[in-house]
This record gives structure tokens, C-alpha cells and sequence, in this order.
């Protein structure tokens, strides 16, 4: 099983992204995102270093919240 974690794109330099999430910032590669699609601001997911989607804010939380009670046993 894979898994991707919703990150919040802090900023934008050609095809890398600074993301973060919980106070830990990332780069992630954007190649495999139409370039331009991923603005400042934006939710992606990202999987071993790629962004492979963009999200909602609202999806990004909707995940971590699942992932939050995965971890806590829920």
C-alpha cells in the first residue's frame, strides 16, 4: 500500500516546491504536475518526494484526519 501525505506549498522555485505540514518542512518535486497547476498557498499530495495531486484544504484536513486516528488506534 502506498501513501500520500497532504503538505501545504509554502513556495515555488521552477519545478521544486518548499512544502510543510506540522512544522515540517520538505522540497517536492512538481514534474509530475501539469507545470503551472500548483500555486503558493496550494494542498498537494506528495509521495516519496513527488507532488502527484493537488487538493482542497478542505481534503488535505479530511486526510490528516484519518491518518490521526489510524495512529491513535481508532
Amino acid at each position: 500500500m502506498c501513501l500520500a501525505i497532504p503538505m501545504r506549498v509554502e513556495s515555488i522555485n521552477g519545478f521544486v516546491a518548499r512544502c510543510s505540514v506540522r512544522g515540517v518542512s520538505r522540497d517536492v518535486s512538481l514534474f509530475m504536475l501539469e507545470e503551472g497547476s500548483v500555486l503558493a498557498g496550494d494542498y498537494v499530495l506528495v509521495h516519496v518526494g513527488y507532488a502527484i495531486q493537488v487538493i482542497s484544504g478542505t481534503d488535505a484536513a479530511a486526510t490528516w484526519q484519518v491518518i490521526d486516528e489510524a495512529l491513535s488506534g481508532q
